[in-house]
């Protein structure tokens, strides 16, 4: 663990030194991936990874203010195009993976699905899916996603990756932390007993906005809470590589990456529809329906100010239609997509 740490240090470090963007996120992501690819061992602490995800959590809920809670019904033109996208990729990468990259069905369906990490891997392992391979697949996609979305952010839009994600720690009153404190951890802790999908980001979430709505929350979490949680969330991205091999690199890999141009262009495809239509502003166009994490992205999101409130909104949809649907759909795509002989 120690040198894990070290290893995303060191990532950190030759980002902020060659004024690279998000040298808190993508410095520990590929330090971290090149660590793995030369058979460093490493190893993160999820108990300590899902803590810094209620950061962002409580984040995105202390923005959810009246005002802000308003303007949801215009999301509705956008909101509907997510069931559309999803249903997008899963008819083009379940084919791709099942008849080109050559994956049983299980392993080809769950490594389609742009849901949750870990609820994919779960159902996938569920469903008698390799999940080694889903584990590579799935990272290789946050990761591509991740790492390119700021270089189009700042190449098509101009967008100022170097903005603090919030205010200093020092200028945050003291009661006003520990408000936020409170809602992370009982949040967390409520939304994982009773068995909510992404427990760690979505119980502080509401829990925050439940508390920003009635007046108890006046501030977002300081700028060094959410570079913490940058560095954490980046780690274990990083870290999920450990231990692959040069078959994985081969095979598993290079059908994430072919995946992950499939997922890039089709992205496109509905950020120029949804911009040329004036749905919606660009930037915000494209952090909602990139497939990348949801924490991730909520980083981004809270990085170039863009709306938070809308980007988090969609990915919530994208994921929960995703779980909800994902066991069922499997039985229709089952049908359509037997094993090679």
């Amino acid at each position: 663990m120690a040198g894990t740490f070290l290893i995303a240090g060191i990532g950190v470090f030759f980002f902020n030194a060659f004024n690279l963007p998000l040298p808190w996120l993508l410095g520990p992501i590929f330090a971290c991936l090149i660590a793995a690819v030369a058979g460093v061992p490493m190893r993160g602490i999820k108990i300590l990874n899902d803590g810094m995800r209620t950061i962002l959590g409580v984040a995105v809920g202390a923005t959810l203010t009246p005002a802000v809670l308003a303007t949801f019904p215009s999301m509705l033109p956008t909101l509907i195009l997510v069931p559309a996208m999803v249903a997008c990729i899963g008819f083009i990468g379940v084919p791709y993976f099942r008849r080109l990259c050559g994956y049983d069905f299980p392993t080809a369906y769950y490594a389609a699905m742009p849901g949750g990490l870990q609820d994919m891997l779960l159902f996938g392992e569920e469903a008698g899916g390799n999940i080694r391979t889903l584990s590579l697949i799935h990272a290789t996609r946050v990761v591509v996603i991740v790492a390119a979305l700021p270089f189009f952010l700042r190449g098509f839009w101009g967008a100022d990756l170097t903005n603090p994600p919030g205010a200093p720690a020092s200028t945050i009153p003291v009661l006003e932390l520990a408000i936020m404190a409170g809602c992370a951890l009982v949040g967390w802790q409520i939304a994982q007993r009773i068995g909510m999908f992404g427990a760690s980001i979505l119980g502080p979430l509401i829990l925050a906005a439940i508390v920003t709505v009635t007046g108890g929350l006046h501030y977002r979490p300081p700028a060094e809470a959410i570079w913490a949680a940058q560095f954490f969330i980046g780690m274990f991205v990083g870290s999920k590589y450990t231990g692959i091999t040069m078959d994985e690199i081969r095979h598993d890999l290079a059908a994430g990456l072919g995946f992950c141009v499939i997922l890039i262009i089709l992205t496109v495809v509905f950020v120029e529809a949804i911009y040329g239509l004036g749905l919606a502003p660009g930037i915000e166009a494209l952090l909602a329906f990139a497939p990348g994490g949801q924490a991730e992205l909520t980083v981004l999101a809270l990085v170039v100010g863009a709306d938070v409130a809308f980007v988090v909104a969609h990915h919530v949809l994208r994921i929960f239609i995703v779980i909800i649907g994902a066991p069922l759909t499997a039985r229709v795509f089952a049908s359509a997509f037997r094993r090679p002989s």
